[in-house]
């Protein structure tokens, strides 16, 4: 079961394509500012939304691990 969740994480990672991360107010935002500059908005927020997700993973992979079958 380890190695298809390592595998299917690492086939995400490579395989994902172009996310919008973006919510109504921030679209209307990033369509005035162009396609650079609203490339750019989306990319930073998906790079915002990585530090929760990255903490709530290392607290499931630890919860996890410290479990007694």
């Amino acid at each position: 079961m380890k190695r298809f969740l390592v595998v299917f994480f690492l086939g995400f990672l490579v395989l994902q394509m172009d996310a919008t991360a973006q919510c109504s107010i921030c679209t209307k935002t990033a369509q005035q500012l162009g396609h650079r500059p609203a490339k750019g908005l989306n990319t930073g927020i998906i790079y915002l939304m990585f530090a929760p997700f990255a903490i709530m993973g290392w607290v499931g992979y630890n919860y996890f691990k410290g479990r007694k079958p």
